[in-house]
């Protein structure tokens, strides 16, 4: 199958433009790279979504201002079994943000029923 069958699902996620820093020692000096997909966050236009591993059963994923990235960059895309792709960035947020880290779960009673 030719790759691109395999592309064609890809959605872009634009969060903005960035300049690639001056000096990556710098950048590991006062910033910490995550990387997910980016995702709109649903009402705070302000704020990135950033889903660890997006095909995983147990979706972990990150929360941050738009403001403490400094630096995004593209990584490869993921691809699933239904030739579905999503897109992969590394982020590199200023140390010391205030963020969220969250998983989703399912609310359900843990009493042994006898």
């Amino acid at each position: 199958m030719p790759i691109t069958n395999l592309m064609q699902k890809v959605l872009k996620f634009e969060i903005q433009s960035y300049k690639k820093p001056t000096s990556v020692q710098d950048l590991r000096k006062s910033h910490v790279p995550f990387s997910g997909s980016p995702r709109k966050h649903p009402y705070d236009p302000d704020k990135v979504i950033l889903v660890i591993d997006p095909y995983s059963t147990s979706s972990l994923f990150y929360e941050f201002n738009t403001a403490d990235i400094s630096y995004v960059e593209e990584l490869p895309n993921l691809v699933n079994m239904d030739e579905e792709a999503v897109v992969m960035t590394r982020i590199w947020v200023k140390k010391k943000s205030i963020a969220i880290q969250g998983a989703p779960f399912v609310v359900a009673d843990t009493t042994i029923n006898n």
